[in-house]
């Protein structure tokens, strides 16, 4: 409890006054309130179909957008695994729609740890807290604020925008974004581009340069069952052939191990912006020493230089006096684009041959380009909010809903714009205990927001 954590307030600076005048300042309003409510209704996600599930936060999405004249649709692909989808007709319906994208599961947290109960939408030094603060029911509600005022006060976008607020991306997206796109294609149809989560927040380098992230790329995933098969007997005798012995061993060595740099484009470009930035040249080289100079993020950027395997649970046995004939731990696995293979074949060698792999859940990663209309959209607005901004390409190290997106052909972005305080740990609020986003931060998004929408 009350560990006296860093307020929210300090490091942001005034924008300029947006021209849109009252009617941006009543959405700015009403996203405190949105995500206090979506944070509040717990849609926990364990894995399985044991949580809350997520209808009552469709019901509520779908509620609120019916309020300003649009007919979503509600989806559920397992009772209470729901998602809900809205098309906003554009000024022309002939060009290519755009997606926006959140999903309304959060991972589950443990009341006693936090400062704030999880689930309160509490205010607090200049924060909402919560589970899902910025993972990611923030977007949700600046999204939900953004277009109801606009459908409020009639201003289209350029073009068809489809909203969808999906179930299940923690545990991969197979009971919201994947259902969809695998079963209801016909939603997306017309759709080319696409804005999701963990994209658009600051990061200040100075007092004349803030870099905003925009995820162009993120890595693929593997996560893993290792099953390692022994000889049983009493817990008195001699065992050489011990299954947890011979799996602790893999599994020290896997957890252990460095994986070599990889240099991906997305990372190269980003880099290369820092640099500029920093006025110094990065040395490609040391990589510690450039992550020395990131602060909070240097745990976001630092997963993005080289694959990553965690192990994440070990199971076996059942009895203190029994050696147990079969022994399984699992591996959270994490490759860059274009270097799978090599990642899977330096896991068998780090494992070795008594050691059988399986996939629990397995998806591709991503990459596409940083440019065009869309980006120089996402750039300008962030700069309308913002003067020294600079949007940059950046790397995800998780996995988003875009994965299950990409397969119909359907360009993805991370930009969930948050001008954010120096001093907030913003990559360890993603499943951490105390996770609050600014509230400044959610009124500085949906400017960004607002804006983006008239020139996408």
């Amino acid at each position: 409890m009350g560990r006296g954590p860093p307020t929210c307030q300090g490091g942001i600076v005034s924008q300029p006054e947006n021209a849109r005048g009252g009617t941006v300042e009543r959405a700015e309003s009403e996203v405190v309130d949105l995500c206090r409510e979506l944070i509040r209704i717990d849609t926990s996600n364990y894995g399985d179909h044991s949580g809350p599930g997520e209808r009552a936060a469709a019901e509520y999405v779908a509620e609120k957008l019916a309020e300003v004249g649009l007919e979503p649709e509600i989806f559920e692909s397992h009772p209470g695994r729901a998602s809900t989808v809205a098309r906003i007709e554009g000024e022309d319906s002939s060009r290519p729609a755009l997606l926006i994208h959140g999903h309304l599961d959060v991972v589950p947290a443990n009341a006693a740890d936090w400062t704030h109960d999880p689930f309160s939408g509490e205010v607090a030094d200049g924060c909402v807290w919560g589970r899902g603060a910025v993972d990611m029911k923030d977007m949700d509600a600046m999204t939900l604020a953004v277009v109801r005022e606009r459908l409020r006060t009639g201003r289209k976008p350029p073009r068809d925008v489809v909203l969808a607020f999906l179930a299940d991306e923690e545990a991969g997206g197979l009971y919201g974004a994947r259902h969809l796109v695998d079963t209801k294609p016909e939603l997306f149809e017309g759709v080319t581009e696409a804005i999701g989560e963990v994209g658009g927040f600051s990061f200040t380098v100075n007092e004349d340069v803030r870099l905003y992230l925009i995820e162009t790329a993120q890595k693929g995933m593997h996560w893993m069952r290792l099953t390692v098969d022994g000889t049983a007997g009493h817990g008195s005798m001699t065992n050489r052939d011990n299954a947890i012995t011979e799996l602790s061993e893999a599994v020290a060595r896997l957890g252990r191990h460095e994986f070599p740099v990889r240099l991906t484009k997305s990372v190269r470009g980003f880099l290369d912006e820092l640099g500029d930035a920093l006025g110094v040249e990065l040395d490609p080289e040391d990589m510690e020493a450039t992550l020395a100079r990131l602060g909070g993020i240097a745990k976001i950027i630092g997963a993005t230089l080289r694959n990553t395997a965690n192990p994440t649970m070990l199971g076996s046995g059942y009895k203190v006096n029994v050696i147990p004939g079969q022994a399984t731990a699992h591996v959270d696995g994490r490759f860059l684009p274009g270097y799978e293979e090599e990642f899977l074949a330096d896991l068998d060698r780090i494992l070795g041959p008594r050691v059988k792999r399986e996939d629990v859940h397995a998806d591709k990663a991503l990459e596409t380009t940083f440019d065009g209309a869309l980006v120089e959209a996402m750039a300008t607005a962030l700069k309308a909010e913002d003067p020294i901004a600079r949007a940059v390409p950046y790397t995800l190290s998780g996995g988003t809903d875009a994965k299950s997106f990409d397969d119909l052909g359907i360009r993805c972005f991370g930009f969930a714009p948050l001008q954010l305080p120096p001093e907030l740990d913003f990559a360890g609020m993603f499943h951490g205990v105390d996770e609050r986003v600014p509230v400044a931060g959610l009124q500085f998004g949906v400017r960004v927001l607002d804006r983006f929408l008239d020139a996408c």
